[in-house]
């Protein structure tokens, strides 16, 4: 591990007792994450036991316990028994309304049944700011609870192959704690924004927005690629000799092999959610991010011609991946949405 990943002293030698960690949401993300933190346990001596691991889609959970084995993963019966039983609570859920939802269920579970020792809750999810300040004040009226905001960047194939960056805002002991867990399992660095909770998921928002302006202006200039005949796999070419951002390089080759499945990508639903979390944000402070404002245009265009084509029974993916955004650029420009291989090339007459 470099030695700038965690900006963090290790926490002190634990105890004698097992840390028990517990695990929620197990989508796209969350699978991969809670797989790569019970199988990197065995370089941490405080987490013996194994992983209690929990999802709305029971199957999913069960999936997990086969693959890593009995012995590192459990499933847990309930949200209630991860709040109860477990020493640090991760949890990766789709939106702002899931998030809330479960930590209502966390709360309950902690009203009957108060902790009487330290529970850190860590939610990696992409929420608005003020939710995590929500959480924060809800779950500091419970003795010994303390709540870390963890937001990770990446996309599902970083979270398999545990390069994520992880951000974290909160209580300074609990992030480095947590920390230790994640790193080098989870993901490769930690960024620390300090003690004020809602710092975290503000630079995922302003980062989600970056990789968004940029996608756009990508979906622009491949779509431009297409229609001037020089072809968009040319364009992609020149991108990743002056430009070979790893987001850029990922999203384009999506983009100029049609390859939209949100299944095993990132779904333009949380693309959208994202867009308008981030609009917000800039309403909220006063800073316009116009490039924002036409890739949620352009999402919105490439799901509203998805959701026609499955009522049609024409779609080619139950979900759609986010980089399918240039179906605005490509409708506009004439073309088909979803298809660079019906371009014509331009008239020359």
């Amino acid at each position: 591990m470099p030695f700038d990943a965690v900006p963090f002293s290790r926490p002190p030698t634990p105890g004698t007792q097992p840390l028990q960690i517990g695990w929620y949401g197990l989508g796209a993300m969350g699978y991969f994450m809670a797989r790569n933190i019970a199988l990197s346990r065995n370089s941490h001596p405080a987490t013996s036991s194994p992983v209690l691991v929990y999802n709305r889609t029971i199957s999913k959970a069960e999936k997990l316990v086969r693959e890593i084995g009995a012995s590192t993963a459990k499933v847990a019966s309930s949200p209630a028994q991860l709040a109860t039983e477990c020493d640090v609570i991760f949890t990766n859920l789709a939106n702002d309304a899931a998030v809330q939802s479960v930590y209502d269920q966390f709360t309950k579970a902690l009203s009957e049944i108060p902790p009487t020792k330290a529970k850190i809750f860590v939610d990696t999810s992409t929420v608005y700011p003020s939710l995590a300040g929500d959480i924060d004040r809800l779950l500091s009226s419970f003795p010994h609870c303390h709540f870390v905001a963890s937001p990770v960047f990446g996309p599902p194939m970083g979270a398999d192959a545990g390069k994520l960056v992880i951000a974290m805002s909160g209580d300074y002991r609990s992030k480095k704690e947590v920390a230790y867990l994640m790193v080098p399992g989870v993901g490769r660095k930690v960024i620390d924004l300090g003690g004020n909770i809602e710092k975290a998921p503000t630079l995922k928002l302003i980062g989600n927005g970056m990789i968004m302006g940029a996608n756009e202006l990508l979906a622009e200039t491949l779509t431009l690629g297409e229609k001037s005949g020089i072809g968009a796999q040319t364009v992609y070419g020149l991108v990743k000799e002056i430009m070979p951002a790893p987001g850029l390089i990922a999203y384009g080759e999506r983009m100029v092999n049609n390859r939209f499945d949100g299944s095993n990508g990132f779904a333009i639903d949380g693309g959208i959610k994202d867009s308008m979390h981030i609009r917000r944000l800039t309403a909220e402070l006063n800073c316009p991010m116009p490039a924002v404002d036409i890739a949620h245009q352009r999402m919105i265009t490439a799901r509203s011609i998805h959701q026609e084509q499955k009522v049609a029974g024409t779609q080619k993916w139950d979900i759609m991946d986010w980089s399918a955004m240039i179906a605005g650029s490509r409708v506009a420009a004439g073309l088909d949405p979803f298809d660079n291989s019906k371009v014509r090339g331009p008239s020359h007459n």
